[in-house]
């Protein structure tokens, strides 16, 4: 009996042992993976970061371009309303001239008709 329990003891604990190591290199793998995982991680988060920067200066390089054109376009604005206020400035003057013209003219007409 003695014998028999003693060889069933050792048969529990070769098959303990097994489980052990079965045990071992499951968690040894799964650690394996978990660093993967984390590698695998930190890679696509600096990707996605390096994405964002390229990104947003992408942005900034075309807001500064819109900038500059905008302030182009506010400046061209800018003197073609000189030009046009200089034209109505001008247009006064000659409206002006002509009705100068146009009283002189009549004046004349009336002296050369007395």
């Amino acid at each position: 009996q003695l014998h028999l329990t003693m060889s069933e003891k050792n048969e529990l604990t070769k098959s303990l042992e097994v489980v052990q190591k079965e045990l071992q290199e499951k968690e040894s793998e799964m650690k394996r993976e978990i660093t993967e995982y984390k590698d695998r991680l930190v890679q696509a988060v600096q990707e996605h970061h390096d994405a964002l920067t390229e990104a947003n200066r992408k942005n900034e390089v075309e807001i500064e371009a819109c900038q500059d054109k905008m302030n182009s376009l506010e400046h061209f604005i800018s003197s073609q309303n000189l030009e046009i206020e200089h034209l109505k400035s001008n247009k006064e003057e000659l409206s002006n001239s002509l009705k100068e013209a146009n009283q002189t003219l009549g004046e004349l007409l009336k002296t050369k008709v007395r």
